[in-house]
């Protein structure tokens, strides 16, 4: 199977996590003629499989699940509880308890590969590592197209030798956590920009690339492809979307005044991440620990709680830096403005060249 197989537009849909990517925003993409994922991190296996049954009861197309690796835990609990003690104002303020860190840290990995195993879709993507070879061999034996998301060519070489068959590359402009194999802090805010990543990439291994930081409209993705990535993966452009599962606080933000600007910061989950700065991010992100998950399920009531009560100052606003060029389209029809988009982008290239050649 090819990428092409998958859908008829080079538009991937990105799987966000935390309820955002909901099954009928990956059927109206798929339906239009995208890839549509559903994200399966954070969820249970049942969660997963549930939202696997209705999305398939709301189209025929092809369709992702995305899979969080299993995470090492953290060694140094006193540098969480140093951190949970720099919340207690918060959870004063909102009014809720703060969660327990060392809830588990595998997010039911092995629970949703059986159930994907069981019963294939048609593409399972990685984030946050590579699988082992066997794994992503059962999945070639099914025929499931597997996707390893990498921040370097490094990370592109490992999936390319653990038998992925693609791999999207996610650059620094991308919004929500940065998808690196291995966290380290020292290397924070030092990623790559998504046309360097292509062409670095490109020039590192022979798999498929699909292109993800940043994208939000049509000619973009065109710059991609010529650059040399095969399809474009886009999540903030979606996020706006009235399929989405993202909070109307969180949509509203996107393009609201009052948020000027995305950073990367720990604040919310222990792990890079570009999300719009707001209070919480600015007061904590100085202090936050590298620890994914547990400061995840340490601020998880936290930012309930925030959006809970319309308060966007608290909440994870995830956003790539093209955030304010968000529009509120149906999904579908969001697809089809991009693929007209792409059409006329590469048209004006193709007429360029043209007119360079006579």
């Amino acid at each position: 199977m090819a990428l092409t197989d998958l859908c008829r537009y080079p538009i991937v849909q990105a799987p966000m996590a935390g309820g955002v990517s909901a099954p009928g925003l990956a059927a109206a993409v798929g339906e239009a003629g995208g890839l549509g994922f559903l994200a399966a991190g954070y969820k249970t296996a049942d969660g997963m499989y549930q939202e696997i049954k209705q999305l398939r009861g709301l189209t025929g197309r092809p369709f992702g699940v995305n899979l969080f690796m299993p995470q090492p835990p953290h060694t140094d609990p006193a540098v969480i509880e140093v951190y949970r003690n720099q919340l207690a104002g918060e959870a004063t303020w909102y009014e809720t308890p703060l969660g327990d860190a060392d809830s588990g840290g595998d997010d039911g990995y092995e629970a949703k590969l059986a159930i994907l195993r069981e019963d294939p879709v048609a593409a399972v993507s990685f984030t946050f590592g590579c699988p082992e070879r066997e794994a992503l061999a059962a999945f070639a034996a099914l025929g499931t197209y597997t996707v390893v998301t990498v921040t370097t060519p490094d990370e592109a070489q490992a999936a390319q030798s653990a038998g992925a068959d693609a791999v999207c590359v996610q650059g620094i402009e991308a919004g929500g956590h940065q998808s690196t194999h291995r966290d380290d802090p020292q290397a924070d805010g030092s990623g790559i920009g998504l046309l360097s990543l292509i062409t670095q990439v490109r020039e590192s291994v022979r798999l498929p690339v699909i292109a993800a930081g940043g994208l939000m409209r049509g000619a973009q993705i065109a710059a991609v492809l010529a650059a040399g990535a095969d399809a474009a993966q886009l999540g903030t452009a979606f996020l706006a979307c009235p399929e989405s599962g993202a909070h109307a606080l969180h949509k509203q933000a996107l393009t609201n005044p009052l948020f000027v600007r995305t950073e990367l910061t720990r604040a919310f989950s222990g792990r890079p991440a570009r999300g719009l700065v707001n209070r919480f991010m600015r007061e904590h992100g100085p202090y936050a620990p590298a620890a994914y998950p547990e400061v995840h399920q340490l601020t998880a009531g936290l930012r309930r709680a925030a959006a809970a009560a319309g308060d966007a100052q608290g909440m994870a606003l995830w956003a790539g830096q093209g955030h304010r060029l968000a529009r509120e389209l149906p999904a579908g029809q969001l697809v089809e403005v991009l693929a007209a988009e792409l059409d006329a982008a590469l048209a004006a290239l193709a007429a360029a060249s043209r007119n360079r050649n006579t």
